[in-house]
Protein backbone atom coordinates (compact mmCIF):
# COMPACT_ATOMS: atom_id res chain seq x y z
CA UNK A 1 0.00 0.00 0.00
CA UNK A 2 1.40 3.28 -1.25
CA UNK A 3 1.76 6.04 0.99
CA UNK A 4 2.50 9.75 -0.15
CA UNK A 5 5.68 10.62 -1.06
CA UNK A 6 8.06 13.36 -0.54
CA UNK A 7 9.19 15.65 -3.29
CA UNK A 8 13.07 14.86 -3.54
CA UNK A 9 15.66 17.13 -2.36
CA UNK A 10 17.15 18.64 -4.94
CA UNK A 11 13.86 18.83 -7.14
CA UNK A 12 13.51 22.01 -9.35
CA UNK A 13 11.03 24.14 -8.11
CA UNK A 14 9.29 24.53 -11.60
CA UNK A 15 9.02 20.64 -11.60
CA UNK A 16 7.64 20.38 -8.30
CA UNK A 17 4.47 23.14 -8.92
CA UNK A 18 1.63 22.51 -10.73
CA UNK A 19 1.05 24.53 -14.49
CA UNK A 20 -0.49 27.47 -14.30
CA UNK A 21 -3.80 26.18 -16.10
CA UNK A 22 -4.53 23.35 -13.45
CA UNK A 23 -4.81 19.46 -14.81
CA UNK A 24 -5.52 19.14 -18.67
CA UNK A 25 -8.65 18.62 -20.19
CA UNK A 26 -8.28 15.01 -20.29
CA UNK A 27 -6.80 14.65 -17.08
CA UNK A 28 -9.77 16.00 -15.44
CA UNK A 29 -12.47 14.01 -18.22
CA UNK A 30 -10.26 10.62 -16.87
CA UNK A 31 -10.56 11.41 -13.38
CA UNK A 32 -14.18 12.69 -13.48
CA UNK A 33 -15.52 9.09 -15.27
CA UNK A 34 -12.98 7.53 -12.47
CA UNK A 35 -15.55 8.70 -10.10
CA UNK A 36 -18.19 8.16 -11.53
CA UNK A 37 -16.78 4.25 -12.00
CA UNK A 38 -16.16 4.59 -8.36
CA UNK A 39 -19.91 5.19 -7.41
CA UNK A 40 -20.78 2.37 -10.04
CA UNK A 41 -18.38 -0.40 -8.69
CA UNK A 42 -19.78 0.31 -5.32
CA UNK A 43 -23.34 -0.41 -6.04
CA UNK A 44 -23.11 -2.97 -8.71
CA UNK A 45 -19.66 -4.72 -8.18
CA UNK A 46 -16.81 -4.47 -10.25
CA UNK A 47 -17.99 -6.86 -12.38
CA UNK A 48 -21.36 -4.54 -13.26
CA UNK A 49 -18.84 -1.80 -14.32
CA UNK A 50 -19.12 -1.55 -17.52
CA UNK A 51 -18.48 1.01 -20.75
CA UNK A 52 -22.11 1.50 -21.63
CA UNK A 53 -23.02 1.98 -18.11
CA UNK A 54 -20.31 4.63 -17.56
CA UNK A 55 -20.54 6.47 -21.16
CA UNK A 56 -24.72 6.92 -20.15
CA UNK A 57 -24.01 7.74 -16.62
CA UNK A 58 -21.22 10.74 -18.12
CA UNK A 59 -23.08 11.51 -21.24
CA UNK A 60 -20.32 10.32 -23.25
CA UNK A 61 -19.85 8.46 -26.33
CA UNK A 62 -18.24 4.60 -25.45
CA UNK A 63 -15.91 5.64 -27.82
CA UNK A 64 -15.56 8.43 -25.91
CA UNK A 65 -14.55 6.35 -22.52
CA UNK A 66 -12.44 3.89 -24.47
CA UNK A 67 -10.60 7.02 -25.47
CA UNK A 68 -8.96 7.42 -22.06
CA UNK A 69 -9.46 3.46 -21.16
CA UNK A 70 -8.30 1.21 -23.61
CA UNK A 71 -10.42 -1.46 -21.93
CA UNK A 72 -12.85 -2.34 -19.80
CA UNK A 73 -10.11 -3.93 -17.47
CA UNK A 74 -8.20 -1.25 -17.37
CA UNK A 75 -11.36 0.82 -15.90
CA UNK A 76 -11.82 -1.51 -13.07
CA UNK A 77 -7.90 -1.66 -12.68
CA UNK A 78 -7.99 2.28 -12.32
CA UNK A 79 -10.99 1.98 -10.25
CA UNK A 80 -9.23 -0.36 -7.43
CA UNK A 81 -6.13 1.97 -7.36
CA UNK A 82 -8.50 4.79 -6.99
CA UNK A 83 -10.24 3.29 -4.16
CA UNK A 84 -6.64 2.22 -2.35
CA UNK A 85 -5.35 5.92 -2.90
CA UNK A 86 -8.40 6.90 -0.83
CA UNK A 87 -8.68 4.25 1.23
CA UNK A 88 -4.88 5.53 2.26
CA UNK A 89 -5.44 8.78 2.64
CA UNK A 90 -8.67 8.34 5.08
CA UNK A 91 -7.85 5.25 7.52
CA UNK A 92 -3.62 4.95 6.93
CA UNK A 93 -2.38 8.23 6.68
CA UNK A 94 -4.17 9.83 9.57
CA UNK A 95 -3.58 6.98 11.73
CA UNK A 96 -0.14 7.09 11.38
CA UNK A 97 -0.31 10.69 13.17
CA UNK A 98 -0.52 9.00 16.40
CA UNK A 99 2.21 7.87 18.58
CA UNK A 100 3.72 4.04 17.86
CA UNK A 101 2.10 1.54 19.58
CA UNK A 102 -1.13 0.62 20.68
CA UNK A 103 -2.81 4.01 20.38
CA UNK A 104 -1.44 4.36 16.34
CA UNK A 105 -3.03 0.79 15.93
CA UNK A 106 -6.08 1.85 17.66
CA UNK A 107 -6.44 5.07 15.51
CA UNK A 108 -5.85 3.37 12.16
CA UNK A 109 -8.51 0.65 13.47
CA UNK A 110 -10.80 3.05 14.57
CA UNK A 111 -10.71 4.44 10.94
CA UNK A 112 -11.04 1.37 8.97
CA UNK A 113 -14.14 0.79 10.79
CA UNK A 114 -15.73 3.94 10.83
CA UNK A 115 -15.32 3.90 6.59
CA UNK A 116 -16.56 0.66 6.25
CA UNK A 117 -19.47 0.92 8.32
CA UNK A 118 -20.16 4.30 5.75
CA UNK A 119 -19.56 1.25 2.92
CA UNK A 120 -21.89 -1.24 4.53
CA UNK A 121 -24.52 1.11 3.26
CA UNK A 122 -23.37 1.70 -0.25
CA UNK A 123 -20.95 -1.14 -1.03
CA UNK A 124 -17.28 -2.17 -0.69
CA UNK A 125 -15.60 -2.60 -3.71
CA UNK A 126 -12.52 -4.40 -1.82
CA UNK A 127 -15.34 -6.87 0.00
CA UNK A 128 -17.15 -7.20 -3.08
CA UNK A 129 -14.65 -7.87 -5.30
CA UNK A 130 -12.94 -10.49 -3.26
CA UNK A 131 -16.24 -12.30 -3.58
CA UNK A 132 -16.54 -11.83 -7.31
CA UNK A 133 -12.53 -12.84 -8.20
CA UNK A 134 -11.75 -14.99 -4.88
CA UNK A 135 -12.01 -17.60 -8.11
CA UNK A 136 -11.68 -15.61 -11.34
CA UNK A 137 -7.70 -15.41 -12.35
CA UNK A 138 -6.67 -12.31 -14.60
CA UNK A 139 -5.16 -8.70 -14.21
CA UNK A 140 -8.22 -7.21 -12.06
CA UNK A 141 -8.11 -9.89 -9.56
CA UNK A 142 -4.02 -10.02 -9.24
CA UNK A 143 -4.18 -6.12 -8.62
CA UNK A 144 -7.15 -6.48 -6.25
CA UNK A 145 -4.96 -9.24 -4.24
CA UNK A 146 -1.71 -7.20 -4.47
CA UNK A 147 -3.73 -4.21 -2.39
CA UNK A 148 -5.13 -6.09 0.35
CA UNK A 149 -1.84 -7.93 0.55
CA UNK A 150 -0.13 -4.69 0.97
CA UNK A 151 -2.87 -3.45 3.53
CA UNK A 152 -2.41 -6.24 5.61
CA UNK A 153 1.77 -5.40 5.87
CA UNK A 154 0.56 -1.87 6.89
CA UNK A 155 -1.53 -3.77 9.62
CA UNK A 156 0.89 -6.06 10.30
CA UNK A 157 3.49 -3.25 10.85
CA UNK A 158 1.54 -1.03 13.49
CA UNK A 159 0.87 -4.35 15.28
CA UNK A 160 5.20 -5.21 15.51
CA UNK A 161 5.31 -1.68 16.46
CA UNK A 162 2.66 -1.97 19.48
CA UNK A 163 4.44 -5.10 20.16
CA UNK A 164 7.73 -2.99 20.37
CA UNK A 165 6.49 -0.27 22.55
CA UNK A 166 5.32 -2.84 25.07
CA UNK A 167 1.88 -2.55 24.46
CA UNK A 168 1.32 -6.14 23.44
CA UNK A 169 3.03 -9.66 24.20
CA UNK A 170 6.35 -9.84 23.24
CA UNK A 171 5.28 -13.33 21.63
CA UNK A 172 2.17 -12.53 19.76
CA UNK A 173 1.60 -13.77 16.80
CA UNK A 174 1.33 -10.76 14.45
CA UNK A 175 -0.64 -12.45 12.06
CA UNK A 176 -3.17 -13.99 13.88
CA UNK A 177 -3.75 -10.51 14.85
CA UNK A 178 -4.20 -9.86 11.34
CA UNK A 179 -6.80 -12.39 10.51
CA UNK A 180 -8.56 -11.58 13.56
CA UNK A 181 -8.67 -7.42 12.81
CA UNK A 182 -9.84 -8.58 9.46
CA UNK A 183 -12.56 -10.90 10.86
CA UNK A 184 -14.12 -8.33 13.02
CA UNK A 185 -14.48 -5.83 10.07
CA UNK A 186 -16.35 -8.60 7.63
CA UNK A 187 -18.34 -9.44 10.16
CA UNK A 188 -19.24 -5.86 10.46
CA UNK A 189 -20.04 -5.48 6.51
CA UNK A 190 -21.79 -8.37 6.74
CA UNK A 191 -24.20 -7.22 9.70
CA UNK A 192 -24.21 -3.64 8.61
CA UNK A 193 -25.59 -4.65 4.87
CA UNK A 194 -26.98 -7.78 4.97
CA UNK A 195 -28.75 -7.80 8.29
CA UNK A 196 -28.94 -4.32 9.19
CA UNK A 197 -27.71 -4.11 12.41
CA UNK A 198 -28.18 -1.06 13.84
CA UNK A 199 -25.28 -2.21 16.88
CA UNK A 200 -22.72 -3.67 14.58
CA UNK A 201 -20.41 -0.82 14.92
CA UNK A 202 -20.76 -1.03 18.53
CA UNK A 203 -20.35 -4.73 18.62
CA UNK A 204 -16.76 -3.85 16.18
CA UNK A 205 -15.43 -1.54 18.24
CA UNK A 206 -16.18 -4.03 21.49
CA UNK A 207 -14.22 -7.18 19.57
CA UNK A 208 -11.56 -4.62 19.25
CA UNK A 209 -11.54 -3.78 22.57
CA UNK A 210 -11.67 -7.71 23.90
CA UNK A 211 -9.05 -8.93 21.94
CA UNK A 212 -6.60 -6.32 22.90
CA UNK A 213 -7.67 -7.28 26.92
CA UNK A 214 -7.64 -10.86 26.24
CA UNK A 215 -3.37 -9.98 24.83
CA UNK A 216 -2.52 -7.63 27.46
CA UNK A 217 -4.00 -9.97 30.18
CA UNK A 218 -2.14 -12.50 29.13
CA UNK A 219 1.31 -10.46 28.80
CA UNK A 220 0.52 -9.64 32.71
CA UNK A 221 0.29 -13.26 33.06
CA UNK A 222 2.73 -14.31 32.16
CA UNK A 223 5.09 -11.80 33.63
CA UNK A 224 7.31 -13.15 36.81
CA UNK A 225 5.90 -12.04 40.08
CA UNK A 226 8.19 -10.37 41.98
CA UNK A 227 9.63 -11.75 45.02
CA UNK A 228 9.22 -10.10 48.33
CA UNK A 229 12.28 -11.12 50.80
CA UNK A 230 10.88 -11.69 54.44
CA UNK A 231 13.26 -10.92 57.33
CA UNK A 232 13.17 -14.20 59.68
CA UNK A 233 12.69 -13.21 63.43
CA UNK A 234 14.56 -14.82 65.80
CA UNK A 235 12.48 -15.86 69.12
Amino acid sequence: MKTPSAVPAGTPAVARRRPAGGPRKGEQTRAAIVEAALELAARNGLEGLTIGALAERMQMSKSGVFAHFGSREDLQIAVLKAYERRFVDEVLVPGLKEKRGLPRLRAIFDRWLERTAIEAARGCIWISGAAEYDDRPGAVREELVAMVRSWQRELSRAIQQAVDAGDLPDDLDVQELVFQLYGVILVLHHDGRLLDSPDAVGRARRSFDRLVDSYQRTMRLSRPKKRTNVRSVKT
